[in-house]
């Protein structure tokens, strides 16, 4: 699977973003796709998912904030980002995610796209 990232940015306090994140190539039909995170010196988190026919998630620190969307016509994942923080500094990337039962978790651990920088300025 291919994952490309793109849409970061050095952006205000306050101000909004859109990334988004084509995937091709996947042949998991169980899976979904998610967008994590990771701040210098943090380990690598994941902020929002879903999958069609399934349940959404975001993580407690930007529920309210940023929205997960997909155009399946064109294997694009989306993530709104509003009212971004200092905190939302990060570089993010995309990937394939699986529901086990206890939440969504990254199907292939050491298989990662090239990420996109998110910079917020306070």
């Amino acid at each position: 699977v291919q994952l490309q990232a793109s849409g970061g940015g050095l952006v205000q306090a306050g101000e909004s973003l859109r990334l988004s994140c084509v995937v091709s190539g996947s042949t998991c039909s169980n899976c979904g796709t998610g967008w994590f995170r990771q701040a210098p010196g943090n380990e690598r988190e994941l902020v929002a998912a879903n999958k069609i026919g399934s349940h959404t998630y975001y993580a407690e620190s930007v529920k309210g904030r940023f929205t997960i969307s997909r155009d399946n016509a064109k294997n694009t994942v989306y993530l709104q980002m509003n009212s971004l923080k200092p905190e939302d500094t990060a570089v993010y990337y995309c990937n394939e995610v699986v529901d086990y039962g206890l939440g969504y978790v990254v199907r292939q651990l050491d298989h990662w796209g090239q990420g996109t920088l998110v910079t917020v300025s306070s």
